[in-house]
């Protein structure tokens, strides 16, 4: 646990709490603690924020919502915000409501709980991305929290779809991935869906992809 987060009870689960860039961001053990160097995403996404049309943003694999919280207050912006687990979007209201930004979350499959013509300017996009075969190597992080897959991609697949249905033309999406040539195997799957890849910024835990609406609908495939 980072040493910036304390801990209390609720209930059966004791909540931890985490400073992160000035946001108080609660969560528990069965959420995926939030890693700091992350608002590095928060920042980019935060200045294609600021030159986009308008729009709400949108959110993938949220988790607790620290990165896209972060980004909406820095730009303000409502938020759409998906995940799976229903833990983690429980946290994502608290912190939200505590950062005083909209949000409308969505728990769920993310390709089931987005309407059909919802379009965003901006995605950020948060998958799991551990190779299914080194996700033992992280015991204090939920499994599916962390578990992309036999190769790592298999969330990230799923975003990039999504992201390729959802982009307004001319939007960006900033896709975090991990390290291990992981953003050049991103880069090559995002040209099959219409997405062109702009810049690869590089961190020490993982990359950030910046992706663009190269075409006005997805690729046919």
């Amino acid at each position: 646990m980072s040493r910036a987060a304390t801990r209390f009870r609720v209930g059966r689960q004791a909540t931890r709490a985490l400073d992160f860039e000035g946001l108080r961001i609660e969560y528990d053990a069965r959420v995926l603690e939030p890693r700091l160097w992350t608002a590095e995403q928060s920042r980019w996404a935060a200045e294609l924020i600021r030159d986009a049309v308008p729009g709400p943003v949108l959110e993938l694999c949220s988790g607790a919502g620290h990165i896209g919280l972060l980004a909406a207050t820095l730009a303000p912006r409502p938020l759409v915000c998906v995940d799976a687990d229903p833990v983690a979007c429980d946290y994502l209201r608290r912190n939200a409501r505590a950062a005083d930004v909209l949000v409308d979350v969505r728990q769920g499959p993310m390709d089931e709980v987005l309407g059909e013509h919802e379009r965003f300017p901006v995605v950020i996009a948060d998958p799991p991305w551990v190779p299914t075969a080194n996700v033992s190597d992280f015991p204090e992080d939920p499994t599916t929290a962390i578990d992309g897959g036999e190769d790592g991609l298999r969330l990230v697949r799923a975003c990039l779809d999504v992201i390729s249905r959802h982009l307004l033309p001319g939007g960006s999406a900033l896709l975090q991935v991990g390290p291990g040539g992981q953003a050049e195997r991103s880069a090559a799957l995002a040209e099959t869906y219409g997405l062109a890849t702009v810049e690869v910024r590089t961190y020490e835990r993982g990359a950030i992809v910046r992706l663009d609406r190269s075409a006005p609908g997805p690729a046919a495939r």
